[in-house]
């Protein structure tokens, strides 16, 4: 088997050559973030998020650390942490998954079908299951509110100032950006 640090440049590498923009904290592959946008056909769909990823010095046999970092209404993601309730990251990870199963799987299968039976957030899921309808106008709410392209602009002008961050990736402002995979 290959060494960790091997895993870690390999999987960080196939993540920037990918469609998703990726920025690396202080150059270093173990701390990144990525803009994730909402799968189709979803009240996410047109959002974008900030995700921070962490990957251990045990990685891929320790499982990365994911948090969202502008705001989302989600039953199985903490709305003031952004910490992710999700069972293939948290309990079941295998070192057979990578960083792209994470963004192309993972999280849209996690907004795709939320599990309000284990909830991080008790609002969204208890709004989930006796309102359905309201969860979806109140996702929509926060998608525009906290993960529209002006929301995410408005926070790159923030953090333009921060030295310890540099941009790497293939999303270019005038693009769309890509990213979630319809399952």
């Amino acid at each position: 088997m290959s060494s960790p640090k091997r895993r870690i440049e390999t999987d960080v590498m196939k993540l920037l050559m990918s469609d998703y923009e990726v920025t690396l904290v202080n150059d270093s592959m173990q701390e990144f973030y990525v803009l994730f946008n909402g799968p189709t056909e979803t009240p996410f769909e047109k959002g974008v998020w900030k995700i921070h990823v962490e990957l251990p010095n045990e990685y891929p046999y320790k499982s990365p650390s994911i948090g969202f970092m502008n705001r989302i209404f989600h039953p199985n993601i903490d709305e003031s942490s952004g910490s992710v309730c999700l069972d293939v990251i948290n309990q079941s990870w295998s070192p057979m998954f990578d960083m792209l199963n994470i963004f192309e799987v993972f999280l849209p299968q996690l907004l795709r079908y939320p599990n309000p039976s284990d909830p991080l957030n008790g609002e969204a899921s208890a709004l989930l299951l006796r309102e359905p309808e309201a969860y979806n106008k109140r996702v929509n709410e926060y998608v525009e509110r906290y993960a529209n392209g002006d929301a995410m602009k408005n926070e790159d002008d923030d953090e333009s100032d921060d030295d310890d961050m540099s941009s790497v990736g293939s999303y270019d402002s005038d693009d769309e950006a890509t990213g979630a995979m319809d399952i």
